[in-house]
């Protein structure tokens, strides 16, 4: 615990290079890629990192530059909040300059503990990836970690007679893929390690070195145009795309429990159902009144206390013991002459992943379960009962 508390209460880093000199693909870190800059990926993957203060961005385009402050004066402003452009010399982003020289240059001028070098060529990169990275970092005993994935691939090299012979399996055992333990490979996605480090070395990592091990599909970086194709269809395979614009919203419902409230059941000494609600998410209904919205619950649950939340928020719909959410949702829309397109849902379970698909708008808690997040427009980033219903209001009345 006591290591941990020394990562957070220092000031950690990223630092993501980008110059606007490329040779094999002219300006390819502001290049479009799933509909959006190439370098937007891991701005945002970096920014999403809970163990990161400030992301910055160095380079010495200024295209690339305006780029980069677009994305903090775009829908997704609050996300990019952490985002610094800051400028880097003609030396340090020549076609023969090392990262290294970069990083150097950065240190020499600003404070901070801990540094986490991100790659923009790495779109596939998750801020889960990074936070990963930062708690192998603060293990005891740890200087530095960096990104790989396992490769399961038999290597063969020649001796002095020209003869090719196995180097990592025996040719008369060959083991099957699921036992082959295989080998690590660097993927040039992230690498961390201590200011300190940086400046006694020189180098991205020094002394003790960890690998944390990343999806296989982030084994691709993009150097080449044929990379580009490849890393693009595996962000596709993996739901990664730009987010959506907002459409005009005029209904806007929640389930109750892990979304409004954090699903526990609380239950008193004398049996009482007990449920937490959060305060900012009734400010949030307020806002959404204020605009002539419709606000409502719909619930598979059949309480009071979901009644009594609902009038105290001065909701227009309550649905409850709900089976079947989608159904529900099309009568309410019909009798209002409202299209799903028109519609914000937000919800964290299985039962909810119809409805979430059906609207305009559909959404869910940080927390929900995995099927869920792929569903979802927008995944918030607070967890159940600690403001969703605020954080999603605020997207869509800007």
């Amino acid at each position: 615990m006591e290591e941990y508390n020394k990562l957070e209460a220092g000031m950690n880093v990223a630092f993501i290079p980008v110059r606007g000199g490329s040779k094999s693909i002219p300006l390819k870190n502001i290049k479009s890629i799933c509909g959006k800059p190439l370098v937007y990926w891991t701005v945002k993957a970096a920014c999403g990192c809970k163990y990161i203060d400030k992301v910055y961005v160095a380079t010495d385009s200024d295209k690339i530059r305006e780029t980069v402050e677009g994305f903090k004066a775009g829908i997704e402003s609050e996300w990019f909040s952490k985002a610094v452009v800051i400028g880097r010399s003609a030396e340090s982003a020549s076609d023969t300059a090392s990262t290294e020289l970069a990083m150097l240059e950065f240190a020499g001028i600003y404070d901070f503990d801990n540094i986490v070098l991100v790659q923009a060529t790495s779109p596939l990169l998750q801020a889960s990836d990074l936070e990963k990275g930062f708690e192998a970092f603060q293990t005891s005993g740890t200087d530095s970690v960096l990104s790989v994935v396992r490769q399961k691939r038999f290597h063969w090299g020649n001796d002095e007679n020209g003869y090719a012979h196995p180097t990592n399996y025996d040719v008369f055992h060959r083991p099957r893929r699921q036992v082959f333990d295989g080998y690590l490979v660097e993927n040039g996605a992230f690498y961390i390690s201590s200011k300190a480090g940086l400046l006694k070395y020189q180098n991205r990592v020094s002394g003790n070195i960890k690998a944390v091990e990343m999806n296989e599909d982030t084994f691709f970086e993009i150097d080449e145009p044929s990379d580009w194709v490849i890393i693009e269809a595996l962000m596709k395979k993996n739901g990664i795309s730009k987010p959506m614009e907002i459409p005009e919203i005029k209904i806007f419902l929640t389930d109750c429990d892990g979304c409004l409230t954090d699903g526990g059941m609380y239950y008193s000494e004398k049996g009482d159902e007990l449920k937490k609600f959060n305060t900012r998410d009734g400010m949030g209904f307020a806002l959404l009144r204020e605009r002539g919205i419709i606000t409502g619950i719909i619930t598979s649950e059949n309480v009071d206390l979901n009644r009594r939340r609902s009038e105290k928020l001065k909701l227009d719909i309550l649905e409850s013991g709900c089976r079947d959410k989608l159904k529900s949702l099309r009568r309410i829309c019909n009798e209002r002459g409202i299209s799903l397109s028109n519609v914000c849902y937000i919800g964290d379970d299985i039962n909810d992943i119809e409805t979430i698909k059906a609207v305009g708008y559909g959404c869910c808690p940080a927390d929900a379960m995995q099927e869920v997040k792929k569903a979802a427009d927008y995944v918030t980033n607070a967890i159940g009962g600690t403001g969703v219903i605020r954080e999603v209001v605020e997207k869509v009345i800007r």
